[in-house]
């Protein structure tokens, strides 16, 4: 069998890989060299190929920032965050409207009205006590009548001024508590009994001091010694008005409250009408019709459009739209 060698012969992986590596070898000895980068004045390095300085590095990233902010500050989201000093308006504001939607309930609105109806009962009578207790020493002088001190006519003269004072606090203090409780005392005989020791206790303390009686008049001396006692009848006479007035105070008809009128006699309080329905229910058409109330308005936005109570504006939610009955 005859055979022909191969004029074409295949390499071996032997040469193959003599020859990567002398073709590497020449590609490293003919590749030109780069210079070494070197200092010029001023410190700045320079590159001698590319002449890429500090100066220009800097400017390349100042301007690749401004490219990135440009972009961002298209975007309206930063702006729509609450700052800590809005987010402290907004918690202010959301506290003060709560607090005035808790004003306007009726409970706290009873609540409000006894407390300060205690207080104004408790300085009125304080003042009351003390108005007397400034009388005590002008009754005194009056009823001792010039008896030496220390005898029994003078120590016995300071007791006029406080038996009569326990006996007008009684008739006073029990027209003040009743009064709190909505049933005022205006008995005719009480109010004349006050008025006797009153003016028993304004006599007294006068007497001494009125001209042709007194051995040297003076106006001021006669007005101090007639204080307590006007001040007195001042207390007595506003405490049950004062009280009348509170006692007759409607806490629950339409979320507000109510004031008094006063007719012919300053003691008979007449209570005030509260809001007409029919005239709110026909302002809240109205109000519809122009497109500023919706056509089915809820109890809440009638009492914050109409300015009303809630039950009113309950009232005229149902005139409005009556509940459908089967």
């Amino acid at each position: 069998m005859n055979t022909t060698p191969n004029p074409n012969p295949e390499p071996s992986p032997d040469e193959v890989s003599r020859g990567l590596a002398e073709i590497e070898q020449h590609l490293m000895r003919t590749a030109p060299t780069s210079p070494v980068p070197r200092p010029l004045a001023g410190g700045q390095d320079v590159d001698g190929v590319a002449g890429e300085t500090r100066r220009v590095r800097q400017l390349r990233a100042e301007v690749a920032e401004a490219h990135l902010l440009a972009g961002l500050q298209d975007d309206d989201a930063p702006l729509l965050l609450d700052t800590p000093k809005v987010r402290k308006r907004r918690k202010a504001a959301h506290e003060a409207a709560r607090l005035h939607e808790l004003d306007q309930d009726p409970a706290m609105r009873a609540w409000q009205a006894a407390r300060m109806r205690r207080a104004l009962v408790t300085a009125a009578l304080v003042s009351l006590t003390l108005a007397l207790a400034w009388s005590t020493a002008g009754v005194q002088s009056f009823a001792a009548d010039g008896a030496p001190q220390w005898s029994p006519a003078w120590l016995f003269a300071w007791l006029v001024e406080p038996f009569m004072s326990l006996a007008l606090l009684v008739v006073v203090g029990a027209r003040a508590y009743l009064g709190t409780r909505g049933t005022p005392l205006n008995h005719p005989k009480l109010v004349r009994i006050e008025y006797l020791f009153l003016g028993l206790t304004l006599g007294m303390n006068a007497w001494p001091h009125l001209p042709g009686v007194a051995d040297d008049f003076t106006v001021s001396r006669l007005v101090l010694h007639i204080l307590g006692p006007v001040v007195a009848v001042a207390v007595v006479t506003a405490l049950p008005i004062i009280l009348a007035a509170f006692a007759a105070l409607d806490h629950t008809a339409s979320g507000r409250l109510t004031g008094l009128t006063y007719g012919a006699n300053a003691d008979d309080p007449v209570r005030e009408t509260g809001p007409d329905i029919t005239a709110l229910v026909e302002r809240a058409r109205t109000l519809m019709a122009t497109g500023e109330l919706p056509s089915d308005p809820s109890a809440y936005r009638l009492r914050r459009v109409l300015r009303c109570g809630m039950d009113d504006a309950r009232a005229v939610r149902d005139a409005l739209n009556p509940p459908a009955t089967n």
